[in-house]
């Protein structure tokens, strides 16, 4: 089994975590910029995260022969501090260079408050102007559905967003067809508590088909397992579907997306030689 690892967390995780990762097939690791679990309380604060996903993290994750990417925003969860949002947005442009950074993301809404819908919308723009890809996180439970129909409608009216360059992550049963419907990538969060289950993501699979859809982890400091997709394509393969099935979906589909950004690159080939070296 190969796959790739599209939202996790890294820098919450253990060591362990990549060793078993690697171990189960995992070709390469994106992380999004996401909320540290309170409220980062200064621009530098960001500054310094953004280093860590740029500069020490892929190192780490070097280690054990596993490329590591990232994406890049202030997440909605602190939108609500504009002025450090102003920071952080006029930051963000400095950082695009770096070679693992793959566009700007996790973002999206979270209650669906006005500064959110503001703070998201800087963000679009930002990415349009450097020719950055999406990333989207939407909401939680209850406002899922609102947030889901607002993100869409938003990325719909600027007419520089292609939507093939845009993955709305986090969907469920009620908001896929909402996605891939209006052009862009679905993201199904294998997450057991506030989002999808392995049994779940894969009947929507079956009903929707896996086209322009991948799955991921999004394991963090969380209840969240950073082996759910390569357990999820055990489950499939219980259920019948074949190799070639569950090879496009856990690891064609992401590289179809991320190969989008040319920085996005596998070398088949030294990641065997690097994956042996790691396990002697």
């Amino acid at each position: 089994m190969r796959y790739i690892e599209p939202h996790a967390h890294m820098v919450s995780r253990v060591t362990d975590d990549y060793t078993a990762m690697v171990t189960a097939g995992c070709r390469a690791v994106c992380e999004p910029a996401f909320w540290a679990g309170f409220d980062r309380s200064s621009a530098q604060g960001f500054h310094d995260y953004f280093c860590q996903l740029t500069d020490y993290e892929p190192r780490r994750a070097a280690q054990f022969g596993l490329p590591h990417y990232s994406w890049l925003c202030l997440n909605p969860k602190e939108a609500e501090n504009l002025p450090l949002a102003d920071e952080v947005l006029a930051m963000i442009p400095s950082f695009l260079d770096r070679p693992n950074v793959l566009g700007i993301g996790e973002i999206g809404l979270n209650k669906n408050s006005r500064n959110e819908v503001a703070i998201f919308e800087r963000h679009v723009d930002l990415a349009v102007r450097h020719g950055q890809m999406i990333l989207v996180h939407t909401p939680h439970l209850e406002d899922k559905w609102k947030g889901t129909r607002l993100i869409v409608d938003m990325l719909k009216q600027n007419r520089g967003i292609d939507p093939a360059r845009v993955i709305i992550d986090h969907v469920e049963e009620h908001t896929v067809d909402v996605v891939l419907e209006a052009g862009f990538w679905a993201g199904i969060t294998l997450y057991p508590q506030s989002k999808c289950t392995p049994s779940r993501a894969i009947d929507m699979v079956e009903i929707y088909g896996s086209q322009h859809i991948w799955l991921n982890c999004a394991c963090d400091w969380g209840q969240s397992d950073p082996l759910a997709v390569p357990k999820t394509a055990l489950e499939m393969k219980r259920r019948g579907h074949s190799e070639s099935a569950i090879d496009r979906l856990i690891y064609g589909n992401p590289l179809q997306f991320l190969s989008q950004n040319l920085k996005f690159r596998l070398d088949e080939i030294a990641w065997e030689d690097k994956r042996d070296a790691t396990q002697k």
